[in-house]
């Protein structure tokens, strides 16, 4: 299984630098992000036999890479949508894993605004039904956040780590 991610709100762009002004190279600088990962963030992957797909950022709280508006983070998950439907009538499978930096709307038992998580989210998860919907951002400080669930998708806060059986 390959390691899948989606960058978080701390995280630099990952944005390919511009290189149509640069002169002809022989080698090109590395891609941006972990070496030897996959970048899901507004993708659909298959990965043994699960169809996977990912939202990267957080809600826009000050300057900075990976941030969004509600606003914004609703047309990203429609054009993953659109992307999930149309695998869906290409092969006949669902959405099996979603994978996004912060959590659904009102999942999160946040007060603040960084941390109460996208609305566009818990649409996705309503939609497509996914087995498991994974996110992180939200930090429980030692402390043991439960598993929720939309509709029949289990929904998981992986921060720090965690191990999951699907």
């Amino acid at each position: 299984m390959p390691l899948l991610y989606v960058p978080g709100n701390h995280d630099p762009s990952l944005e390919p630098p511009d290189m149509s002004w640069m002169p002809l190279r022989t080698e090109l600088p590395p891609a941006p992000g972990p070496q030897g990962c996959v970048n899901i963030d507004g993708r659909i992957v298959q990965a043994n036999g699960l169809r996977i797909a990912g939202l990267g950022g957080s809600i826009r709280y000050k300057a900075g890479p990976n941030q969004y508006s509600q606003a914004q983070m609703r047309w990203r998950a429609l054009k993953l949508e659109f992307r999930t439907r149309l695998g869906r009538v290409r092969n006949g499978r669902k959405l099996d894993i979603l994978v996004t930096h912060a959590p659904p709307f009102g999942l999160a038992d946040a007060v603040d605004s960084a941390h109460v998580g996208f609305v566009a989210f818990a649409r996705l998860i309503r939609n497509f039904q996914p087995l498991l919907a994974v996110h992180g951002h939200i930090h429980p400080y030692g402390r043991q956040i439960p598993e929720r669930r939309i509709k029949a998708a289990r929904v998981i806060n992986v921060v720090p780590s965690r191990m999951i059986e699907i």
